[in-house]
C-alpha cells in the first residue's frame, strides 16, 4: 500500500499541492485526472521522491518515506515514467533500458527483465541496437515505461503517457499498461486522456487547483453531473 496522508507540495511560497490524501493498495490501478495546471505532475513527481514534499505524509507498507532521497524511493519499489519520457537519445535503446535496472537486486534479474519488456513490447526487441533519439514518439514512450520496468517495480507511476501519441499507439500502450497491471504491479496512472483512462481504472482520482475534488469508482464519477460537465470533458 502506498499512502498520501495530507501531502502539500510547494513551488517557492506558491503552494501547487494542498491536503491532498490518495492511496494504491497492492495490485491497483487508480488514475488522476484533472486540468491542466491542476497540480498532477507536481504529485506524481513529489511520489517519486523528485520533489520535496512541504507537509504531510508518504507511506509505504506502513513506513513513513516522506524525507527520505530520491534513491531510496526506488529501493521501496518505486518506479516512475517521467512527462517528456526523458530518454538519452544518443543511447541505444538497450542502454536505456539497462540504465533502468542499477539497483542491485535489479541488476540480477536484468536478463529476464530485459525479455519481459521484448515481450511486452516486441517492436523494442528489433531496435536494440537503435539510438533512442530516432526512434517514432510512441517507440520512445515504450522504451521510457519498459526502462522503468527494469527496476523491477511494486509501483508504477505513469506521467501522462499519451501524450503527443497517435489515437492507435495510444491504444497500444494502454493495452500494455493493463497487462502490466495483470502482472502484479500497481499503477498510478496521471493522465490527459480521460475517456481511456477511466476504462482501465479501479479507482480515479480528480484533481482541481491541488487539492481532491472528486475520487470514487470511475461510474460513481461519470453518474456525478458536476463532475462530468468540469472535469470528465463530458
Amino acid at each position: 500500500m502506498y499512502e498520501l496522508a495530507s501531502v502539500a507540495v510547494n513551488y517557492g511560497a506558491a503552494a501547487a499541492v494542498s491536503d491532498v490524501n490518495l492511496r494504491i493498495g497492492a495490485g491497483e490501478l487508480v488514475v488522476v485526472v484533472g486540468p491542466n495546471g491542476a497540480g498532477k505532475s507536481t504529485l506524481i513527481n513529489a511520489m517519486a521522491g523528485l520533489h520535496a514534499v512541504a507537509a504531510g505524509r508518504l507511506v509505504v507498507d506502513g513506513q513513513d518515506i516522506t524525507r527520505e532521497p530520491p534513491h531510496r524511493f526506488c529501493d521501496r519499489g518505486i518506479a516512475i515514467v517521467p512527462e517528456g519520457r526523458r530518454l538519452f537519445v544518443n543511447l541505444t535503446v538497450r542502454e536505456n533500458l539497462e540504465l533502468g535496472s542499477y539497483r542491485a537486486g535489479a541488476r540480477k534479474m536484468r536478463a529476464e527483465s530485459l525479455r519481459r519488456v521484448c515481450a511486452l513490447f516486441p517492436v523494442l526487441a528489433e531496435r536494440m541496437d537503435t539510438p533512442a533519439g530516432a526512434l517514432s514518439g510512441g517507440q520512445q514512450q515504450m522504451v521510457a515505461i519498459g526502462r522503468a520496468l527494469m527496476a523491477r517495480p511494486r509501483f508504477l507511476l505513469l506521467d501522462e503517457p499519451s501524450l503527443g501519441l497517435s489515437p492507435l499507439i495510444v491504444r497500444d500502450l494502454f493495452r500494455a499498461i493493463q497487462e502490466i497491471n495483470a502482472g502484479g504491479v500497481a499503477v498510478l496512472l496521471v493522465e490527459q486522456n480521460v475517456a481511456m483512462a477511466l476504462e482501465l481504472a479501479r479507482r480515479a482520482y480528480v484533481l482541481h487547483e491541488g487539492c481532491i475534488a472528486a475520487e470514487g469508482e470511475p461510474a460513481q464519477l461519470r453518474s456525478q453531473p458536476q463532475i462530468q460537465r468540469a472535469y470528465l470533458g463530458t
